[in-house]
């Protein structure tokens, strides 16, 4: 994996460490109990409970060691520097989608924060990637599967 610079807000830095920290704990010990009792039904060779658990606890270290990396590389986003003027990380932004006459408000996130369903988008997603830099009233355009796809932004608020 490449090392480069993940961006977070500080809501997001605070979630990974959360996260890590119950994978750490609660999580690892979940597994060894679960490893004991499944040890505890005697022949591995055809214990699928003792498999099901190894499995778990390989998946769990994987993940410990993906949100790792994840925070050693995390640059926190300091709200203080974020401002209005273009849009950037961290910045909430009002489109209107110039084909269907319909407006949509994006927050742009680092690719770790991504949340559709709260429109949360990543700055290296094909719309993050267009509006980052752009200023109020202009014009975009994204290529997309469909075609191209324009918007006018209409505000950039934090």
């Amino acid at each position: 994996m490449e090392d480069k610079e993940i961006l977070l807000t500080q809501e997001g830095y605070d979630n990974l460490e959360k996260e890590l920290n119950y994978l750490r704990t609660e999580k690892r010990a979940e597994i060894a109990e679960r490893i004991k009792v499944a040890l505890g039904f005697g022949d591995l060779s055809e214990n699928s409970e003792y498999d099901e658990a190894k499995t778990a606890q390989a998946d769990n270290e994987n993940k410990i060691a993906e949100l790792e990396n994840t925070i050693r590389y995390a640059k926190i986003i300091d709200e203080s520097e974020i401002d209005t003027k273009t849009v950037q990380v961290g910045n909430k932004v009002k489109l209107l989608d110039m084909e269907f006459n319909e407006e949509v408000t994006y927050t742009i996130v680092g690719f770790t924060e991504v949340d559709l369903e709260q429109n949360k988008i990543s700055n290296e997603s094909p719309i993050g990637k267009a509006l980052l830099g752009a200023k109020k009233n202009q014009i975009i355009e994204v290529e997309a599967p469909a075609g191209v796809l324009k918007f006018k932004i209409l505000s950039i608020t934090k």
